[in-house]
């Protein structure tokens, strides 16, 4: 939404104690501008205090949560809660680092469980896989965007990934199947294009 100069203008008008109403008031009704504005202004803690608090945080729930990997819906369901609270700590802190490494994590420790994963029936599991070759393509698609400089720094999550789905039969299948390379597995070699390369198999009807 763009906003007029009178309107504008309108809000420069009130005073100070008017504008100080309005924005407690604008806080109250959103909540995630109210944490940003927070951590912006006067939190302590830095982007990457955030970052490591999240990492452990990552860590410790996916472990709670293979408890119920058993139950591949309900599972699942955690594992979208525990993204979206990574996506949650990348708009407040704006951590584009951040929202790549957490996620590689978060698939990461996932796969710890391949075991586990591998005795399930392959229906049970497939809307998991696919959830996590979205992801990866998605990080995937960030790294290329990200400095250089940082890519070493995933390289090695990558890495451990790449092994982890080695071990699994059924999801190295899936990867292949909608179009996920394993060769990418090193920044390096990442295609410059790998958007438009996703947004090409999704329009045949792949990664869904």
């Amino acid at each position: 939404m763009e906003y007029s100069k009178e309107f504008k203008a309108a809000l420069s008008a009130f005073t100070g104690t008017e504008k100080d109403k309005l924005i407690f008031r604008l806080l109250r009704k959103d909540k995630l501008l109210s944490k940003k504005l927070y951590f912006e202004l006067i939190d302590p803690e830095t982007t990457d205090d955030k970052r490591n608090a999240k990492e452990a945080d990552v860590e410790e729930k996916i472990i709670l949560a293979s408890k119920y990997i058993g139950n591949a819906k309900y599972f699942l369901t955690i594992i979208r809660k525990l993204s979206a609270e990574i996506t949650e700590h990348v708009k407040i802190t704006t951590d584009k680092f951040g929202e790549v490494s957490l996620n590689l994590l978060m698939i990461d420790k996932v796969l710890d469980y391949n075991n586990d994963l591998s005795r399930q029936r392959f229906d049970n599991v497939y809307k998991l896989y696919l959830y996590i070759i979205n992801k990866l393509f998605k990080s995937l698609i960030l790294i290329k965007k990200l400095d250089e400089d940082y890519w070493m720094e995933f390289d090695e999550l990558l890495r451990s990934i790449y092994q982890k789905i080695l071990e699994n039969n059924y999801l190295q299948k899936l990867c292949i199947n909608n179009g996920l390379d394993l060769n990418w597995f090193e920044s390096d070699n990442i295609p410059e294009n790998i958007d438009q390369i996703m947004k090409e198999i999704k329009s045949q009807g792949f990664l869904r």
